[in-house]
């Protein structure tokens, strides 16, 4: 650690594109695996991938187990601490949608977050608090 910034904690727990790319497949994207990981339009190689879900994961951002249906996959999940990330990620959402003209968020989504910010951060979070934390 370089400091104790604010700032530069998060940069070096989840401050990279590919990181935070990740956390957004996991939380918006349902996507739980390396290769759908790897097959995202941002085209990311797989040592970068390997190398970010491992940092992820040793920074408590994410957790990894056996796949209980294909034993020979290992499942990616967001720990407490990466769904913690999730009014972070819809503040990127929202800013990103009103400066980007083709952006890809959808309406409602963005309306929705404008309007009613807390109960899409509710209903988000228990969503991924079922589908990342029970087991």
């Amino acid at each position: 650690m370089r400091s104790h910034c604010p700032i530069n904690y998060a940069i070096e727990h989840f401050g990279d594109k590919w990181s935070l790319l990740i956390i957004r497949d996991l939380m918006f994207k349902g996507k739980r695996h390396y290769n759908e990981f790897f097959e995202s339009d941002e085209r990311v190689s797989t040592s970068v991938l390997g190398d970010r879900l491992k940092q992820l994961d040793a920074s408590g951002i994410i957790s990894k187990e056996e796949d209980t249906i294909k034993k020979s996959r290992i499942k990616y999940s967001l720990t407490k601490k990466g769904i913690a990330m999730l009014p972070f990620m819809v503040d990127m959402i929202v800013w990103s949608g009103d400066f980007d003209s083709e952006t890809e968020a959808g309406k409602v989504f963005l309306a929705e977050a404008n309007k009613n910010r807390n109960h899409l951060l509710s209903s988000i979070r228990m969503k991924l608090e079922k589908e990342h934390l029970t087991k």
